[in-house]
């Protein structure tokens, strides 16, 4: 029913719905068993503790419903499974959370609510939330860490468990849980990624997963919706697991309820208190035993939609019809509508969890300490010399490992494949089994699993969360981890903290792997990262020689909240720039790396990016001399300086950096009679040049796919990128007349 008791607290204007006093309300509920200057409860058996946690439970469903109601838009189902578990955590001081669900973001937003950590938002009422929930500068359908109190996004399935790991890594003393989603459970990496990061950091288990196993996934059953509690539990010793705590609603019911699957919102308030009991203990010998040492998994199961307004995977998302004046929402609300005393309460207990708001405490909202970054001792090649730009890098890799214990290199696909040898020599691969001739020791610094995602998670969660990583990889392989880093590089433009850069280079690209055939040739992912460098903190770097890629690494890694990938070649290949030269080139965008002396026919410019497709150009200069036209070469090394500033939301990101390269300089470069942007990969990141040149015509030579060659000037041929392809579109310019 509906209140209008003048003791309703300020920040609950907005709540539309008020109900009556729980029995022995007064009895447990008379004080917050959280006491101000404490961070948690004492015992997780004490009455009043399940009692007040159930409390939590039923505001944060409360708001959940009524927030994502608000826009008729939302996920309130999912979360609404998982409350007992998320309010235990926080009533127990465990408030470190990440999650693999963004569908579960307007609970978490409620829980940030209800401990006043929106309050560095402005968000100070329900009706404050209500406004700014799935709007501009508000908060958003899924999470961001740019949320006070939040730590990670979450949004693209099977990735907050590499938060979670990356925390628990950085931060032993702490907890760090992670919240599943079963429907998740039909990506095999989430366990999987877990299970090889025990294997090699044996001694951190201080995160905890805690499965919501509610048997739906988004719009149907959840994949393991048939599973027995028996077959579950197996899953997950079956992939490392010392410990696994399930608590079943099922057990608890009292109302008769059918199926597996079961709303524990409508047991008698004796058996919700007695399920909210279990769920709270069982939360709190989880967290010991992970704080302990045991690698520990906690299972809720319970039906999704628990206590909103319907069940199943129709609970999962709210439309246009489920708004705040239809009757079944309204059902919902005064289902789990909270005495006005509660509110208070509840505030109480989730303000002091954790030793204060999360905005205040947890560990990414400050800027995580890290060692000085050495003065890197880099090796100048002469010019003309060739060189194995990969394995210059890894000299630089192994030097800042030294320097930085935390510091962590993931590769999949292994160092030594791509003439990184040298960084294992130096760091070590981290496996149990210690083997001199293969360089691994239980303690190394270089991370293999075979999965990307588990490299890229783990490298990119090590970013967020404010420690120096790199992720080592062959460009054909990258896209199977990309998305998390393209999803920490959008959190990384919103922080409200420096972090350091997300760092990766990708190795033995399309023109290197011609025995191998097109399963190892797939530079498109070049165009990914050109698309990306207008969010505005994006930077695909391509680097010429040996020289430019140990600046293209000293500048990355001295970055900060930014996205950096260096693609090059594990080939020995010519220098072209001192490494001074190659620093003015990095900070500039670009450099003229070879130009005529003269050209009676007309100036033909190449600009170029990458560094074994120079090879076919410089045989393009010679022909093109050889007939009288002058020849410029410039060298694209960081083609984002090379936009105009309109063209990037480059004031909009956190660490904002507005350099670009001017008219004057720009034209400098690439001015000429007819230019051709030249590409082992696609032309996309070539767009600058394009779209900002004057040369009368211009022309494109880059990647179109990929086939079995014996040699990387076969594939290249086969891609139309020849000398003599370019000399004949040249001469095709000329003599039609369209160039002047």
């Amino acid at each position: 029913m509906s209140s209008n008791n003048s003791n309703i607290p300020d920040f609950c204007q907005g709540i539309q719905h008020f109900g009556e006093k729980w029995p022995d309300f007064d009895k447990h509920a008379a004080q917050a068993v959280i006491a101000e200057g404490h961070s948690a409860i004492d015992n997780s058996a004490d009455d009043s503790s399940v009692y007040q946690t159930l409390l939590a439970a039923d505001a944060l469903r409360y708001l959940t419903l009524q927030v994502t109601g608000s826009k008729g838009s939302g996920h309130p189902g999912g979360y609404a499974s998982s409350a007992e578990a998320h309010a235990a955590l926080m009533m127990l001081g465990h408030t470190n959370v990440v999650t693999e669900v963004g569908h579960h973001a307007p609970g978490f937003y409620s829980s940030m609510f209800l401990d006043c950590s929106l309050e560095d938002m402005g968000i100070h009422t329900m009706d404050d939330m209500m406004q700014r929930f799935r709007e501009r500068d508000g908060l958003l359908g899924h999470l961001s860490g740019a949320i006070p109190g939040l730590l990670a996004p979450a949004g693209p399935l099977g990735q907050g468990q590499h938060f979670a790991m990356a925390g628990a890594y950085l931060h032993r003393d702490k907890l760090f849980p992670v919240t599943i989603g079963d429907g998740g459970m039909g990506e095999p990496y989430v366990l999987n990624s877990m299970m090889h990061f025990h294997t090699a950091y044996p001694e951190v288990t201080n995160f905890l997963p805690c499965l919501i196993w509610n048997g739906y996934s988004q719009e149907h059953h959840s994949m393991v919706s048939l599973h027995d509690n028996a077959q579950m539990i197996d899953y997950w010793t079956g992939h490392g697991f010392d410990e696994v705590i399930l608590i079943d609603a099922k057990d608890f019911d009292d109302s008769d309820q059918q199926g597996a699957y079961v709303d524990s919102s409508y047991f008698s308030l004796t058996q919700r208190l007695a399920f909210t009991k279990a769920v709270l203990q069982g939360i709190d010998a989880a967290a010991q035993s992970a704080m302990g040492g045991k690698l520990t998994a906690f299972i809720i199961k319970q039906l999704k939609g628990t206590g909103v307004h319907t069940v199943g995977a129709k609970s999962h998302n709210l439309y246009p019809a489920d708004t705040l004046d239809q009757p079944h929402i309204i059902d919902g609300l005064k289902r789990r509508a909270l005495p006005a005393e509660a509110w208070q309460l509840v505030r109480d207990n989730l303000r002091r969890a954790g030793g204060g708001p999360a905005a205040r405490t947890v560990v990414t909202e400050g800027e995580l300490e890290c060692a000085p970054l050495p003065e890197l001792m880099m090796k100048e090649f002469a010019k003309g010399e060739n060189a194995v730009p990969s394995t210059a890098m890894g000299e630089l890799v192994g030097q800042v490992g030294k320097s930085d214990a935390r510091y962590v290199v993931t590769n999949a696909d292994g160092n030594e494949a791509s003439a990184m040898k040298n960084i294992n020599d130096v760091l070590k691969i981290r496996h149990p089994t210690q083997d001199a001739l293969y360089n691994q020791e239980p303690n190394g610094q270089v991370y293999e699993p075979l999965n990307e995602d588990a490299c890229a998670g783990f490298a990119a969660g090590l970013a967020l969360f404010g420690s120096r990583s790199i992720w080592l990889s062959y460009e054909s392989f990258a896209i199977n981890g990309w998305p998390i880093m393209q999803t920490v590089a959008q959190a990384m433009a919103e922080l409200r903290r420096k972090t350091p850069s997300t760092v990766c280079m990708f190795t033995a690209g399309a023109l290197e792997q011609g025995r191998n055939g097109w399963t190892h040739q797939r530079p498109e992912i070049e165009n990914y990262f050109a698309a990306m460098m207008r969010n505005g903190n994006s930077y695909p770097l391509f680097p010429c020689d040996a020289n430019s890629i140990q600046v293209a690494y000293e500048y990355a890694t001295a970055s900060y909240n930014k996205s950096m990938v260096i693609i090059a070649s594990k080939s020995p290949l010519p220098v072209y720039m001192t490494l001074e030269e190659s620093r003015q080139a990095m900070e500039q965008g670009a450099a003229t790396i070879y130009e005529s002396a003269s050209g009676s026919k007309g100036t033909v410019v190449f600009a170029v990016t990458g560094d074994m497709i120079f090879l076919p150009v410089f045989e393009a200069r010679d022909k093109l001399e050889s007939e009288g036209y002058k020849v410029r070469i410039v060298a694209v090394v960081n083609p984002r300086r090379l936009y105009r500033p309109t063209d990037i939301a480059w004031d909009t990101v956190s660490q904002p950096d507005g350099q670009f390269m001017d008219d004057d300089q720009f034209n400098a470069l690439f001015d000429g009679d007819a230019l051709l942007a030249v590409s082992g990969g696609p032309s996309a990141a070539l767009e600058p040049v394009l779209i900002r040149t004057r040369a009368p015509r211009r022309d494109t030579f880059c990647w179109k796919r990929g086939e079995t060659t014996a040699s990387p000037a076969e594939i290249m041929a086969f891609n139309g990128i020849t000398a003599d392809a370019m000399m004949s579109c040249v001469e095709g310019f000329f003599a039609s007349k369209k160039v002047a």
